[in-house]
């Protein structure tokens, strides 16, 4: 029932700074601006997912909670939307396995800038039942517009989103038994531990549990984003002109990959760069 992975939200204080700063990341213009309901976002759509920032704003609950957010834990990753064709049965699957979830809503946004209008539903799991990472889920009709690159060198799409966990076998069982993403890897290793790779669509979730730490065994956490790149020498050429504060291009752990670190202005949230295999997406 699950599509893909439709959007993931990264919660900033500033919602001019954080747009223009994925501006400069993506060379790629917003390609949805919406305010309403205690909150300024900002969307980025790429070729297989969205990106939104989001941003308290006047009074009410819904900014009260996200500057409380805000407070406890700073700008970062903050939810994960999963797309599905048929939110009434999604609906039926989450209650069937204890997860909870809110009842249907009917949602509407407007663009501020060509003043069109997107409609969804939507739903969230309980965010204790989820393993303390906020999931929803959501049914449209129709494509988002596209973000429109501004020069060359742009990021393509999503490679990747990141949840670490304490413990592997609870969060398999949360990602592929009970939410029905199909295990894509499986791997241990002495020096960086143990990933999982979930297939979502054309990208992957990626549950990573690094033993030794002494955490909360029952909270994962979203810990960061992984963009492709089909020139990785030009994308980093590009951001080094801009300012931005990256690594050297790398050789990636999966082969015939190459990669780089970006180190500033992506507000909070971990971010590598890949140059996929050939062949590869």
């Amino acid at each position: 029932m699950i599509t893909g992975l439709d959007h993931v939200v990264v919660l900033t204080g500033d919602i001019n700074a954080a747009s223009a700063a994925y501006q400069t990341l993506f060379a790629r213009a917003p390609a949805w601006q919406n305010s309403g309901e205690g909150a300024d976002r900002v969307l980025f759509t790429l070729d297989n997912t969205t990106l939104e920032l989001m941003a308290p704003s006047g009074e009410g609950a819904n900014a009260d909670r996200i500057r409380a957010v805000l407070a406890a834990q700073g700008e970062g990753l903050a939810s994960i939307c999963f797309r599905t064709s048929d939110i009434a049965r999604m609906h039926r699957r989450l209650e069937r396995l204890m997860l909870k979830p809110d009842a249907i809503a009917d949602v509407e946004s407007h663009d501020a800038i060509s003043g069109a209008t997107l409609s969804w539903k939507r739903t969230r799991a309980a965010t204790e039942a989820t393993r303390g990472v906020r999931l929803f889920f959501l049914e449209r009709d129709k494509e988002r517009p596209l973000s429109v690159r501004t020069t060359t060198g742009s990021i393509t799409a999503m490679d990747h989103v990141v949840v670490s966990t304490s413990d592997p076998e609870r969060a398999a069982a949360l990602y592929g038994a009970r939410l029905g993403l199909d295990m894509a890897l499986d791997r241990s290793h002495p020096d960086w531990g143990r990933l999982m790779f979930f297939r979502c669509g054309d990208l992957i979730v990626e549950v990573t549990h690094r033993p030794g730490k002494k955490t909360d065994t029952s909270q994962d956490r979203l810990r960061g984003l992984c963009w492709r790149v089909s020139d990785i020498d030009a994308t980093h050429a590009r951001l080094v002109q801009s300012g931005v504060d990256v690594s050297e291009v790398r050789t990636g752990r999966k082969p015939g990959t190459r990669v780089m670190t970006v180190r500033s202005g992506t507000y909070g949230v971990p971010t590598l760069l890949v140059q996929p295999s050939a062949g590869k997406p």
